[in-house]
């Protein structure tokens, strides 16, 4: 498809739009945790876990992918798994370590309640071309990326520092 023709917009323009985007996501996540019955930290550990796929996570390896601390992964492994969306399976390579889980109903419900969202977001992408789409792909991980940066540089002057993600 090719691209439509776009407004343009200054950089100010394009974090204002961003901030209202943020904004506005950080309100779905609250709406869409509450419909959960799950509060929006635990919400991003269970997308953690769905994003990990059959490539189950280690409580560390949650902590690492949620930038919390492993203390934090606890409880919140222990609140996800009482409130039915996470098991814990023994490690196959460690008998030490557990490994997590999705439980099926729960990605059931988690699909039902984001899908007619993520559709609505595909209705949005056919309207860009494949070099625009690209360009949003490099936008969204360099930002991410920036983000994560920030977020760490912020925790360690303030003394809150996580542990540690490899730098690559």
């Amino acid at each position: 498809m090719s691209a439509k023709p776009r407004p343009t917009a200054t950089p100010a323009q394009a974090l204002s739009a961003m901030d209202s985007l943020i904004a506005t996501h950080l309100l779905g996540q609250q709406e869409m945790a509450q419909r959960l019955g799950l509060n929006v930290t635990d919400l991003l550990c269970f997308a953690c876990v769905l994003k990990a796929g059959d490539n189950l996570l280690t409580a560390g390896d949650l902590a690492e992918h949620a930038h919390v601390t492993t203390g934090a992964a606890t409880g919140i492994i222990n609140r996800l798994e009482r409130a039915g969306f996470i098991t814990r399976r023994p490690d196959p390579t460690d008998r030490r370590r557990v490994r997590l889980a999705a439980v099926p109903s729960a990605v059931t419900r988690v699909e039902s309640l984001y899908g007619p969202y993520y559709a609505r977001l595909h209705t949005l992408f056919a309207d860009y071309s494949a070099t625009e789409i690209a360009v949003l792909n490099d936008w969204f991980t360099r930002t991410t990326g920036l983000a994560l940066e920030y977020i760490e540089e912020l925790r360690e002057l303030h003394g809150t520092q996580p542990p540690q993600r490899p730098r690559s």
